[in-house]
């Protein structure tokens, strides 16, 4: 009898350290992902509203690290952080949620398959085909629509000011093959790059939190 209460004593324990872990690599991870989002870069042929910056790498990181429920999580915590600072009505930040959660889920529930550098390669792959398929779906039924409801921007003004950018937009199908998706396997690219670069001294990081994190697996 003492010794089973030992156990579960023992097991309590180290479920609650587990969590204290899982609390504080968020945190980490939250905040990381929500400097770089500060750091926005135009992209060349991208309409003005189509910003590029390295914010997801730290959120894929945290998928890989804590599994992908976090992953989301960061994601979620990072665009409410960002939201007082939004350009857009928040409209921006929801399209970074929907897309980037996207993205790094579907990354992390590949690689908790597979917790290894080519696992995590393919995984990668995979979320960046998803996310530049998925986000022609988001935009087209959510984004856009918002931007014209939300902000008063017509269908019109929007596809005129991605000419700007881009003459060969010429309208919301074009917007989104020509501007959506290029922009889409541009981002998961170059976050998949950094991350499968940085993935071997990370790899340890993400290891150590995936052991401390599941004592009991």
């Amino acid at each position: 009898m003492s010794d089973h209460v030992n156990s579960q004593t023992i097991s309590k324990i180290s479920k609650r350290r587990a969590l204290n872990v899982r609390i504080a690599v968020t945190a980490i991870f939250t905040a990381m992902a929500t400097a770089l989002m500060y750091l926005e870069i135009p992209l060349p042929l991208m309409p003005p509203f189509l910003m590029f910056d390295f914010s997801e790498i730290p959120v894929l990181v945290g998928s890989f690290a804590l599994g992908p429920v976090y992953g989301v999580i960061i994601e979620l915590l990072k665009n409410l952080i960002h939201l007082p600072a939004s350009h857009t009505m928040g409209i921006g930040e929801l399209s970074n949620f929907i897309t980037g959660s996207i993205f790094v889920g579907t990354a992390g529930l590949i690689y908790v398959k597979r917790r290894t550098r080519k696992g995590a390669v393919i995984a990668m792959l995979i979320a960046t085909v998803t996310l530049a398929l998925a986000g022609v779906i988001v935009n087209a039924f959510i984004n856009l629509p918002l931007y014209g409801s939300v902000m008063g921007l017509s269908m019109e003004t929007i596809i005129i000011m991605s000419q700007e950018a881009n003459r060969f937009i010429t309208s919301e199908l074009t917007l989104l093959i020509l501007a959506f998706v290029p922009f889409n396997l541009f981002k998961g690219f170059v976050v998949s790059l950094v991350t499968a670069v940085v993935y071997k001294p990370v790899s340890k990081l993400i290891k150590s939190t995936y052991d401390k994190t599941n004592p009991t697996r």
